[in-house]
């Protein structure tokens, strides 16, 4: 019936019928530069470029989370309740230039600025999991993790000894791995924890037929443990062995070590991806104990992803960038600003303020890397200095906004971060606190070398195209 048709023909028709139809769903909710990267892309590889949109193409989240994140928010009122008024839980005064952003990252965040808090900044793979690892050894009611990767290594068998351990003396072990970050260990490591008694979920499984999620590469790309309700460390580490893998590349990281009230805000994190993927939602006196004050230290928690209304944690950073005056430090290894993001950048050095990106010289990904470098001349020429950091990949994801504000989190400054993963950042508050941060971005400093803009001009020609593609693609990365 149809050999008057060719095959050939029939395929030629398909693929216009995918780039028409697709040119209206693409652009119906999507911003213009994601819209046009996905239509580059399904225009030029329709059958390919519709498989993928499929996959990865939507980040918004089902309906089912949006209800669980209302419902969540709603049970959790009872243990704000319950510290409203609690002697220790102080709401600083700060300057008044301070306050616009404490007034937006708490309406961004749902979360209050809160003071009297205890704080140390940690650089070493192995100290780090050296007092994680003390800590769990000491607790007493629970242990609760919560990490994008979760390795089935040297670093990651040390810390399931130590959770082992504590189950054994009746604390309870939660553990919260990324389904894809953490696969080798779900598939190795996991079933040994859960014979210890671990409690061990799966964050956002991968099943390209489960609906559950609207697209497979949305990520819980957090980094937090919180032991009794009184200690917490959040930051860029993973539980992994520094090299990741890699024989010649060492990734260098910061993380935080908490007491204080602000470890119940990130204590409330974890309950609520805990809810998110068990149904269960942890709101006891012994998930909330009453917080000591520990220190002197101002700080927020600022939670980001797709289950917020707006890109909370890219408004502010950007709002943060307008707010400088004089100096704004960056570190991040993956680094793919978008419009927004850029134009603050440009605003800040037109107002006088001197702006410096730390990035690593080499990177890990080849097309993120390329799509970072892609950004190299933009940023030259806006005026932002660009040091690329020499001893390995440095994951730190860090910024400093004159001697006010420091922020320290798992956000890289890129479209995925901004955009669809879950990622966790904290903000902290006053000159002490900044400078600290500062002089730990310094020494990446020392280590790092300037590129100058006529260096980077004599880059060969395949380089400069190949990055250019990346650079069309990066709103898809």
């Amino acid at each position: 019936m149809l050999s008057w048709v060719s095959w050939p023909l029939l395929y030629y028709l398909l693929e216009w019928v995918i780039r028409i139809v697709m040119l209206v769903v693409v652009t119906r909710r999507r911003q213009p530069a994601p819209a046009m990267a996905w239509l580059l892309v399904i225009f030029f590889l329709p059958a390919l470029g519709l498989v993928l949109y499929l996959l990865i193409g939507e980040n918004r989240l089902p309906r089912r989370r949006a209800c669980r994140h209302a419902r969540l928010l709603e049970e959790l009122k009872t243990v704000r309740w319950r510290f409203e008024g609690h002697p220790s839980v102080i709401r600083p005064r700060l300057a008044p230039e301070q306050m616009p952003t404490v007034i937006l990252a708490e309406r961004l965040g749902y979360m209050p600025i809160l003071g009297g808090n205890g704080g140390e900044i940690l650089t070493e793979t192995d100290e780090v999991i050296d007092r994680l690892v003390a800590d769990v050894d000491a607790a007493q009611r629970h242990v609760h993790l919560l990490y994008y990767i979760f390795a089935d290594d040297e670093t990651g068998r040390r810390v399931a000894d130590a959770l082992a351990r504590a189950a054994q003396r009746g604390v309870t072990c939660r553990v919260l791995v990324d389904a894809v970050g953490s696969r080798p260990m779900l598939k190795r490591l996991g079933p040994r924890l859960a014979a210890e008694g671990i409690q061990l979920r799966a964050a956002l499984p991968v099943n390209p037929f489960r609906r559950r999620m609207a697209r497979l590469d949305l990520r819980n790309h957090r980094k937090l443990a919180v032991i009794d309700g009184l200690a917490a460390y959040a930051g860029s580490q993973n539980v992994v062995d520094a090299d990741y893998g890699h024989r010649d590349l060492a990734w260098h990281d910061m993380s935080v070590r908490l007491t204080g009230p602000i470890v119940l805000q990130l204590q409330a994190v974890f309950v609520g991806d805990w809810y998110y993927e068990t149904g269960e939602i942890l709101d006891n006196e012994a998930v909330f104990p009453d917080p000591p004050v520990t220190g002197p230290i101002a700080a927020q928690t600022l939670p980001s992803g797709p289950d917020y209304p707006t890109e909370n944690y890219q408004r502010m950073v950007v709002a943060a960038l307008h707010a400088a005056r004089r100096h704004v430090i960056i570190t991040s290894p993956y680094f793919i600003p978008d419009d927004g993001f850029l134009q603050a950048l440009e605003v800040a050095v037109l107002r006088g303020v001197r702006v410096e990106v730390i990035l690593p010289r080499r990177c890990d990904q080849v097309l993120v890397g390329a799509a970072t470098r892609a950004y190299y001349e933009d940023l030259l020429d806006l005026g932002v200095e660009v040091h690329l950091y020499e001893p390995g990949l440095l994951h730190a994801k860090t910024m400093t906004i004159d001697d006010a504000v420091a922020l320290i989190g798992s956000s890289n400054f890129d479209i995925r971060s901004f955009s669809l993963n879950f990622e966790l950042s904290l903000l902290f508050y006053g000159a002490d606190v900044t400078r600290h941060l500062r002089r730990r971005q310094q020494a990446y400093l020392d280590q790092s070398t300037r590129l100058r803009a006529d260096v980077w001009d004599d880059r060969g020609r395949v380089a400069r195209v190949f990055e250019d593609v990346a650079k069309l693609l990066s709103p898809l990365l």
